[in-house]
């Protein structure tokens, strides 16, 4: 693949989260464009799972005008120093009450590649014990447990990537692939 070299950068717009750069690239042949591109720190997702249920949130997601989106527990990665297991740590106990002993870091997944450079952490923890819940302010999470059995029921019914993903990697783990 050809590489591109970045000739400029000015940040457009700086929101909580997210800032939004106008990129100026240059190709190998000296070619320029320009791309708007969203910058964020990054996130995770947590595939958390023991032998009867897969546990789930559903929350609201105004950005797309969902009452109740179903997703694995996930986080922006916006603590400084953290690394993104001790983000998925966080984040689990935050949103669901739970604590894992077992991590496997399942997939690295760039999300939206054609004009974002956010990468998101795919885990999968077993191993769970109960810890205390403690949603941020702004978030209005309901847990939930969903049976194994009820896997593929759930793969038909999300449409968040990051979770579609990491119960598509579950469903396959638990199949023998």
């Amino acid at each position: 693949m050809p590489t591109v070299d970045t000739v400029n950068s000015e940040t457009v717009f700086r929101g909580r989260v997210i800032e939004v750069a106008l990129k100026t690239y240059r190709r190998a042949d000296g070619s320029e464009y320009e791309r708007d591109v969203v910058e964020h720190p990054g996130a995770v997702g947590i595939v958390a799972h023991d032998e009867r249920f897969v546990y789930l949130v559903r929350q609201p997601r105004e950005a797309i005008g969902a009452e109740g989106s179903l997703e694995i527990p996930a986080g922006t990665d916006d603590e400084e120093g953290e690394s993104a297991l001790q983000c998925a740590v966080r984040e689990l106990a935050e949103e669901v009450g739970l604590a894992a002993e077992q991590w496997t870091e399942l997939h690295t997944i760039e999300m939206t590649p054609g004009y974002s450079d956010e990468r998101l952490v795919l885990f999968e923890a077993t191993g769970l014990s109960q810890a205390s819940a403690e949603p941020d302010e702004d978030e209005q999470i309901e847990i939930v447990r969903l049976p194994l059995a009820e896997l593929d029921r759930a793969v038909a019914e999300v449409s968040d990537a990051k979770t579609l993903i990491g119960l598509l990697l579950l469903r396959a783990k638990l199949a023998g692939s």
